[in-house]
């Protein structure tokens, strides 16, 4: 494996060629939670190139895929919301209207931010009035449409003009997904588990109330999705199924990251035990059937947890993650050395004096999960002095020498033109020791690219039925 402290040698690392490798890499990894044909929206043209755009150019592997904009980490947000129209958390005339918006005022963190952020508040508006109607069912998916365009906004609001609007703005998508959650029938069981002394919020959804003991799916999400997305992304093909979903946000996500600040952990089995825990005590969970999904980047920190939680009944790495650490240039991983001292002074002599303003938000939105002091630093528009801390935690995430210890029989998913961490799926696959499949999502289906965006039903069609066969 791969050294991720090896000391580079002089010269190895020029100024400028770091800022490019670490703003390109960074920006890869934060477009991540999907060009072609297009319908009535406005395509803004495409920029020139520059070291500090935010996800793979527009001409690179995307065929078949619909062109919402000319920047394909912005296609690739948009079209994630365009695909979870698929299970009523967006709508598609909603979606377009916002991308027109955003590409006549011209493309941008801010407008693309505040754009969505006046469609959230607007859903909500709608919700609360549906509401006082006594219309639930109106108000329920005009709320989860809410949050789901508050998490659009919220993923771009650290490049906009108010970075201090993060927590508000997650605070407002939370509050419509669980206006959301508590109108399903039956309600959501919310709740909380403790990992160390910080509490994880969980929602436990169910097909019924008739207490009968049930197969239960546990899902993970990633890195930079909001709980919005995992009723696309599993709960709802769950529930259709006759299974209990379980939800949660562990540390580096969700509330625990934007209002608790507690950052990522690298021991993911920590996280998922006392859940596994929780759900053993429930008479409507059968105990032998229980299973882990892990969503976009939950894919490493699912098979983490797997490694070492034997109770499990399957995993799912949707994608297969090995190590988010080795999906950064080369150029990026050498700013980190053997020391702290050495690899901060690196950082700070070498490389924020050269950064713009993009390469800013490209590498605070990713390093964002990994240390709370980064967060800070970026809602007060300022660039993060520590970069030992955060980046030894994201290469300490790297599951390469225990996926092999893995017992639960797996299901590893793959993308045609996956984005973010191409080939490491595979990479997987050929590790595991356990019983195993692997399914690679096409592009002749259109379901391509990074979680498939534009055909969430096509990858939950491919995840339930492997997990019906299996568990």
């Amino acid at each position: 494996m791969t050294d991720p402290l090896r000391t580079p040698e002089p010269g190895l690392l020029p100024r400028r060629k770091a800022v490019t490798g670490l703003a390109a890499g960074a920006g890869v990894l934060a477009a991540s939670a999907t060009s072609g044909c297009s319908g009535k929206a406005v395509a803004a043209p495409s920029p020139p190139a520059s070291p500090g755009r935010t996800g793979p150019r527009a001409d690179g592997p995307a065929p078949g895929a619909m062109q919402l904009f000319a920047d394909s980490s912005f296609n690739y947000r948009a079209l994630s919301a365009l695909g979870a129209a698929q299970r009523s958390a967006a709508e598609p005339g909603e979606v377009l209207t916002a991308v027109n918006a955003v590409n006549s005022a011209g493309v941008g963190y801010q407008t693309y931010s505040a754009t969505f952020r006046s469609w959230g508040e607007r859903l909500e508006a709608q919700a609360t009035e549906a509401g006082r109607a006594g219309r639930k069912q109106t108000r329920r998916f005009r709320a989860l449409r809410s949050a789901t365009y508050y998490e659009q906004a919220l993923f771009h609001v650290l490049g906009g003009d108010k970075p201090e609007d993060e927590e508000s703005v997650y605070r407002a998508c939370r509050r419509q997904w669980d206006t959301f959650a508590r109108l399903c029938t039956p309600a959501a069981e919310f709740g909380g588990v403790l990992h160390g002394k910080d509490r994880m919020p969980i929602w436990f959804f169910r097909p019924d109330t008739s207490q009968r003991r049930r197969p239960t799916v546990i899902l993970t999400n990633g890195f930079d999705t909001q709980d919005a997305t995992m009723w696309t992304y599993g709960v709802a093909a769950a529930l259709e199924r006759g299974w209990n979903a379980l939800i949660y946000n562990g540390p580096g996500q969700g509330q625990m990251l934007f209002v608790g600040q507690v950052p990522l952990t690298t021991r993911w089995e920590r996280v998922v035990a006392p859940l596994v825990d929780r759900l053993m005590l429930r008479r409507d969970v059968d105990p032998r059937r229980i299973a882990l999904v892990g969503v976009g980047l939950g894919g490493v920190l699912a098979a983490r947890a797997a490694a070492f939680e034997r109770r499990l009944a399957a995993l799912v790495a949707g994608p297969g993650v090995l190590s988010p650490w080795l999906s950064l240039p080369a150029a990026t991983r050498a700013v980190l050395t053997s020391t702290k001292a050495g690899t901060n002074k690196t950082w700070n002599d070498d490389i924020v004096p050269d950064l713009t303003a993009s390469e800013r938000f490209a590498l605070s939105k990713r390093f964002e999960p990994c240390d709370a002091a980064v967060m800070r630093a970026a809602r007060i528009g300022k660039t993060f002095t520590d970069f030992w801390t955060p980046a030894r935690t994201l290469a300490g995430m790297d599951v390469t020498e225990v996926v092999p210890r893995i017992t639960a029989p797996s299901l590893v998913v793959d993308f045609d033109d996956e984005q973010f961490v191409p080939g490491q799926p595979r990479r997987m696959y050929d590790l595991l020791r356990s019983p195993k499949d692997y399914v690679k999502m096409s592009r002749a289906d259109g379901a391509q690219l990074h979680c498939s965006p534009m055909a969430p039903q096509r990858y939950c069609e491919v995840v339930f039925d492997w997990l019906e066969k299996t568990v």
